[in-house]
């Protein structure tokens, strides 16, 4: 496991840089932590080290957003917050974009923490401060 301290956010690139390095820049991204511990900025923050160039926002409604880059090819980022069942996932398809070797960036796991693939990567983030943040990798 890798332990970074994020005492503001212009270091919010360096625990990007680490998750990117952890996943490879594929595979499911689980993203762990309580409403308002920065997973949407730290998403943010791996979109745009990976060169994507469109509008990256927290999926709340939607469930899933896909942006493309050119450096990890399709990107999907997921917001299980508003699912009351599983079977919505079902619904969703998540199994083919899991499936599908792209990136999968999921915030609020917890909700589908049985359908997760056992390879998939944790990123913990808890705040500690109004702008510090401590992320753990694996």
């Amino acid at each position: 496991m890798e332990h970074i301290v994020i005492d503001s956010l212009r270091q919010l690139p360096q625990a990007a840089d680490a998750v990117i390095a952890a996943c490879g820049g594929s595979g499911v991204v689980a993203f762990f932590g309580e409403m308002g511990a920065g997973k949407t900025t730290l998403i943010r923050e791996i979109c745009a080290r990976l060169g994507v160039t469109d509008t990256v926002t927290s999926p709340t409604f939607a469930l899933v957003n896909h942006y493309r880059s050119d450096k990890a090819g399709d990107i999907f980022h997921f917001d299980f917050y508003r699912i009351e069942t599983l079977e919505e996932a079902y619904d969703l398809g998540y199994d083919e974009y899991f499936d599908s070797g792209a990136l999968c960036l999921v915030e609020w796991p917890e909700k589908i923490e049985t359908l997760l693939p056992d390879d998939t990567l944790r990123i913990r983030i808890e705040a500690t401060g109004p702008e510090s943040r401590a992320v753990t990798i694996g």
